[in-house]
């Protein structure tokens, strides 16, 4: 029997067997595009210094975030927005955080940029990598909604202490498995006990107990783990977010980890933020001829004449241990993904939301979200005086100015400040599969935290939206850092903006224009080769104080940051 005509045709014939391969061939290839789509883990300290870590200056041990660095990139010039909730909004959407409805604080005041949780104009890095068939799930501190309070300072204490329960923390519809994560469990507000936790929630649901030996850090990274090896089990990638409370005062810590560093900051201030500087330098994280040190903050006294040296010295060192105990948790999340076969296409990035912290929490005392004392109706001490020691979960205590000052080594100021020490972040990026600039190698180039969604959307093959759940989105205003993952010069941001609580900051890649408070006066620093902002020369350059003014103008009333409430 003769062939089909179709097959009489030499031609027709090795069209269509030329057409089959191309079709199998091009299956075959989305198929393994499929494979080649790379988990995502963002891991977010708070209030981390930017020399806390090993691999950038400190001499906190932080073993596992150290290898995370020498096996991808430090980025030593990447902006956080100075505070933990705005940095969050900012992060998770890939716009300003005035765009994303988080200008101030969780209090909504009504106006547009000021909502105080994560607007319906704006979408997470969840649920766009959700939409593109990532599973997603979160471990941590929320941070980005509405807090519900109680009718009464009173009520408000015993929720706070654990006397009452209550449902909701914020609105149901602004929790994390209502923006895209389809697993959670952590805190809904900021500020937590780290034995046990206030506003703790497993999906929507109220955690009303915890163990005995629960302590919050331990939590959040085997509850990560918990989730990686889940996630594994499907062949699907992931994007995980884990959003730690660590070094966030109180200072909270396992008496094992604080034994380590008892004798570490019995030498002071100077000494630790001489050595610090050094190793920085040594590092390679920055250079002596741009980043001179910046004077140490009330250097008017000494460590030898403090008279609450052994409080202080612990005080740090309960910082520390609770970074150290960060970085096990960490290194127990590597194991996971060595154990189930993900580490090699795993993306990591991890950073800090803003710089240490300045607080004094013991002057706050308790109220909002802050207890007065223990479950078991221990009281909790503020002690202004500094005469009850900072570690056990009876203490509301925080490192204050001056170590501050030294954790953000070789900046000036501190977290809710546009100076570098309060916007300045430690950034580590790892991916083998993904990375193919050199190992161990540090990028001076500038980023944002509104890059990560640009970049998670670039490494997944996603899609950002105009439009999401019948709500037109704004556009994207970060830039991807693939470019810098494979060793190549990006097109950055020309010019960055911040405001926060009247602090503001306009910077482009020679200058930066930077105040305190909307009331003072522009400084104005050559950032390219005065990093630490130690010489104001707004007085030599009136035209670049005005114009630069002029672009922070633009920028605040385009995004609605001006009027404020």
């Amino acid at each position: 029997m003769n062939p089909p005509l179709f097959f009489q045709n030499k031609h027709l014939t090795l069209l269509f067997f030329a057409s089959i391969l191309f079709f199998a061939f091009s299956c075959q290839t989305n198929s393994n595009e499929e494979v080649r789509k790379p988990n995502i883990i963002l891991i977010l300290a708070d209030d981390l210094g930017f020399s806390d870590l090993g691999s950038f200056g400190g001499e906190i041990q932080t073993p596992n975030l150290d290898w995370l660095a020498s096996q991808g990139i430090r980025f030593t010039q990447f902006y956080n927005t100075s505070r933990c909730c705005p940095t969050r909004a900012s992060l998770l959407t890939g716009l300003y955080n005035h765009q994303a409805g988080i200008g101030q604080m969780t209090t909504d005041t009504g106006q547009e940029a000021y909502r105080g949780h994560i607007s319906n104009s704006a979408v997470t890095i969840a649920e766009v990598l959700k939409s593109s068939g990532y599973r997603t799930g979160m471990v941590g501190k929320w941070h980005v909604s509405n807090t519900v309070v109680q009718e009464t300072p009173e009520k408000q204490l015993a929720w706070l202490n654990h006397q009452e329960e209550h449902p909701l923390f914020s609105p149901i519809e602004q929790y994390p498995t209502n923006r895209g994560f389809e697993k959670y469990f952590g805190n809904i507000w900021g500020v937590v006990n780290f034995f046990d936790p206030f506003s703790l929630v497993n999906g929507t649901e109220p955690v009303t107990e915890v163990p005995d030996n629960y302590y919050h850090t331990d939590a959040i990274n085997d509850t990560a783990s918990v989730y990686i090896r889940q996630f594994a089990e499907q062949d699907k990638p992931f994007f995980l977010y884990v959003a730690h409370t660590a070094p966030h005062w109180p200072l909270h810590a396992l008496p094992k980890d604080i034994e380590k560093y008892k004798d570490t900051y019995k030498i002071g201030w100077d000494k630790i933020r001489e050595n610090r500087y050094k190793k920085l330098i040594e590092l390679g994280i920055i250079d002596e001829a741009n980043y001179s040190l910046s004077e140490r903050w009330e250097n008017e006294l000494s460590w030898e004449d403090n008279p609450d040296k052994e409080f202080d010295a612990r005080a740090m060192a309960v910082h520390a241990a609770m970074i150290d105990n960060m970085d096990q948790g960490i290194g127990r999340i590597i194991e996971t993904l060595k154990e189930t076969g993900q580490l090699e296409n795993t993306l990591i990035v991890f950073l800090s939301d803003n710089g240490a912290s300045s607080e004094s929490s013991m002057r706050y005392g308790p109220g909002f979200d802050r207890p007065s004392q223990t479950r078991s109706g221990e009281p909790i001490a503020y002690p202004v005086d500094k005469d009850v020691m900072p570690g056990p979960q009876t203490t509301f205590t925080s490192i204050g100015q001056r170590w501050s000052n030294v954790s953000n080594t070789p900046f000036r100021y501190w977290k809710m400040e546009s100076f570098e020490g309060g916007v300045h972040t430690p950034m580590i990026a790892f991916w083998p599969a993904g990375i193919s600039a050199k190992k161990g190698s540090i990028s001076k180039q500038i980023g944002h935290v509104m890059d990560f969604m640009a970049t998670f959307i670039d490494a997944a093959g996603a899609e950002y939206p105009t439009d999401f759940a019948g709500n037109k989105i704004k556009p994207i205003a970060g830039k991807s850092l693939l470019p810098v993952f494979q060793g190549k010069e990006r097109e950055g941001h020309s010019v960055l903006f911040n405001e926060h609580e009247g602090g503001r900051s306009v910077r482009t890649k020679e200058w930066k224009l930077v105040t305190l408070d909307a009331r003072e006066p522009w400084q104005l620093f050559r950032i390219d080769e005065d990093a630490t902002e130690t010489k104001n020369v707004a007085e030599n350059f009136p035209e670049v104080v005005q114009e630069l003014d002029s672009l922070w103008q633009n920028w605040a009333v385009q995004n609605k940051v001006i009027p404020k409430p």
